[in-house]
């Protein structure tokens, strides 16, 4: 089963998809800056064989609307929990990737009874001083030449050299995310990654949760997510060798295994 629809939160609609059986517990994806929910689509096949997957463009990205920045990591919560509302899911296991990541893990912390299990892949939980200056120049970047002036560095960051050079498929593809997102949307949502402020708070996170990241993933390393598990009360961290920022992409399979070894037997829909 699958169909799309749009949810009204706040001043955005947000373009919605789910796929799988009925019958199966909710699992619901947020996606990476600069991508839409076709990111996931590698992983259908797999998830799908226990969750039923809820999968939703971020405001800005994607079919979603990209109303005036600048956005906050309030706003993203509030839309993800827009998103459940819609399907009356009660309570769900939560996957997101980089902006994604850092989205779940504020549902988590803001809305715990609304969490399973929480999986934060390639993400930060902090913006120190030379990440908030790094996003202000790709803003200034989108604002002056529009967003394939941020593409060259956009897939160094998300890929491999080994993948760029030979899986352009997989490059392309992401390409094509990255120009036909809103500079509209980038901006607002870059503007949130500089106010993320989520490390502290980590020692409250209820969920159960794995934090997940590509070896070679400079956008969000993996010391940095290695200290993000051990502020997280008893949180799981795995590392997926010979990948970089966008894993679920360059690694499908490594990926979907640390998530259904993580998930195990999924507890029924509720």
């Amino acid at each position: 089963m699958s169909a799309n629809d749009i949810v009204h939160s706040g001043n955005a609609d947000i373009h919605v998809r789910v796929d799988g059986p009925e019958h199966l517990p909710w699992l619901v994806l947020s996606n990476s800056l600069a991508a839409d929910l076709t990111m996931w689509d590698d992983q259908v096949p797999t998830l799908t064989r226990t969750h039923r997957m809820l999968r939703y463009d971020t405001r800005g990205h994607g079919k979603s609307s990209a109303p005036a920045g600048p956005y906050n990591f309030d706003m993203l919560v509030a839309d993800l929990v827009a998103v459940m509302d819609h399907f009356k899911v009660a309570r769900a296991d939560i996957l997101g990737l980089s902006l994604g990541g850092m989205t779940a893990l504020g549902l988590g912390l803001d809305h715990p009874e609304r969490v399973d299990r929480l999986i934060c892949a390639d993400a930060r939980a902090d913006a120190p001083p030379p990440f908030v200056a790094g996003w202000d120049q790709r803003i200034a970047a989108v604002a002056s030449e529009g967003m394939a002036a941020v593409l060259a560095g956009t897939m160094e960051r998300w890929f491999t050299q080994a993948t760029r050079e030979h899986r352009p498929h997989i490059v392309d593809r992401a390409a094509r995310m990255v120009l036909a997102t809103s500079p509209v949307g980038y901006i607002g949502c870059a503007e949130a990654l500089k106010g993320l402020d989520y490390l502290r708070r980590l020692p409250q996170m209820e969920p159960d949760t794995l934090f997940v990241v590509g070896a070679l993933d400079t956008g969000a390393p993996q010391e940095a997510m290695r200290a993000m598990a051990a502020a997280t009360p008893g949180a799981q961290f795995e590392i997926l060798p010979d990948v970089a920022h966008i894993s679920n992409m360059e690694d499908v399979a490594a990926f979907d295994a640390a998530v259904t070894n993580f998930l195990g037997n999924p507890r029924p829909a509720e």
